[in-house]
């Protein structure tokens, strides 16, 4: 299995300060605590770790306005270490469609396929889940499925042909050619991924010939149901061959069970805790909202729960944690699962000192890594009518 690291660039300790900020405090009486620019140099120091200690990909995510992450171009950020890097592949998780011009995207993704030259390059898309940053880019939250659709067949069409025309609803292009062209050996339109997090980006999935990104936001017994369901949908509905998910998760690797649940239950739930208010899942924007049934639900449920109510526990139960031969015991168990062609870990994230997330990083390379990266791939799951 191939193993790589996602860097995240959140700034969680700025937090309360944006919000009273963005409530209409004074930003003179609220100074920063750690600068952005802080935030970034970690970032650029971690990922130039990446290649040196042994993993094989180095991935990022995109959000906007928010300390929640501070990517806001995927393709331009890891463009930066496609130049600092000879070996190591990368990936998106992901580019959300909606948001952008498609074309624009096709043309990041296309420069960044040349820097690399021959290296995998992942193409993780989504269509985003913040009322913040789809009022940030002036988008209607409630078009966001047939803007993906559209944007994801612009795409397509970019990498595909090197004249293309598209007319949709939102998208209107006269027959136009993308320069510079893809790389003739190009991959792109064959590692075209969707992350869900909800059940019903599942069907999207698997009728689009896309592959899946998880970010694990349930159990896993639910995610390997709806990847067997996934599975079921390509076979028998369109006579394709299964396919392997990429699984992220976040990762915090100690030298005891104890050091690293202290970590875990610390950073994790900060990350958690982060998620819950870029999210603003405690608002009622997603009630109602078309295309966000599911999240909307997950938010009344959330709202019910009682004051003190433990809402890092998901989060604590999915993801990698302990020591180093826990965190081996828990890859094992979600490859059996799975059945993924790769793992990516977050190893920053939360109020993390860099020092610590180094520490985690490199006590995972030295004596978790290796012994990933030798386990063989399982069957995906797939479910037979």
């Amino acid at each position: 299995m191939k193993v790589g690291v996602s860097l995240f660039a959140q700034n969680y300790v700025d937090w309360d300060r944006f919000e009273a900020a963005e409530a209409g405090a004074s930003a003179e009486s609220l100074p920063q605590l750690v600068p952005d620019a802080q935030i970034y140099r970690e970032q650029f120091h971690l990922g130039k770790l990446t290649e040196p200690l042994g993993f094989d990909s180095l991935w990022t995510v995109e959000h906007h306005f928010t300390p929640y992450t501070m990517v806001n171009n995927p393709t331009q950020f890891l463009a930066y270490f496609a130049g600092a890097t000879e070996k190591i592949d990368m990936g998106t998780m992901v580019v959300v469609l909606p948001w952008h011009d498609p074309i624009m995207v096709a043309e990041g993704y296309v420069a960044l396929d040349h820097m690399l030259n021959g290296r995998r390059l992942k193409v993780g898309l989504g269509r985003g889940l913040g009322i913040r940053e789809y009022n940030g880019h002036r988008v209607p939250m409630e078009e966001s499925r047939e803007r993906f659709k559209e944007s994801l067949d612009v795409l397509r069409a970019c990498l595909k042909d090197e004249w293309f025309s598209y007319e949709g609803q939102y998208h209107h292009i006269g027959r136009t050619s993308l320069r510079p062209r893809p790389r003739p050996d190009s991959r792109l339109l064959d590692d075209l991924y969707i992350a869900w997090g909800s059940p019903s980006s599942m069907p999207v999935a698997a009728h689009e010939n896309c592959k899946p990104l998880f970010i694990p936001q349930r159990l896993w017994d639910d995610h390997k149901r709806e990847l067997g369901e996934y599975n079921r949908i390509r076979v028998e509905e369109h006579g394709w061959k299964p396919e392997r998910p990429t699984v992220v998760c976040w990762v915090y690797c100690a030298e005891t069970d104890a050091e690293a649940e202290e970590g875990a239950r610390q950073y994790i739930t900060e990350y958690g805790d982060s998620a819950l208010r870029h999210y603003q899942f405690l608002g009622d924007h997603l009630q109602g909202l078309k295309g966000y049934e599911y999240y909307a639900q997950m938010a009344k449920m959330r709202a019910s729960m009682p004051e003190g109510a433990d809402t890092a526990a998901i989060y604590l139960s999915n993801n990698v944690w302990g020591s180093p031969k826990t965190c081996l015991e828990k890859l094992e168990n979600i490859n059996s699962m799975m059945g993924a062609d790769e793992f990516v870990a977050v190893f920053s994230y939360g109020a993390m000192p860099v020092e610590k997330a180094e520490a985690s990083m490199r006590l995972f390379a030295q004596k978790v890594l290796p012994a990933t990266q030798r386990f063989a791939l399982a069957e995906p799951p797939l479910l037979v009518s």
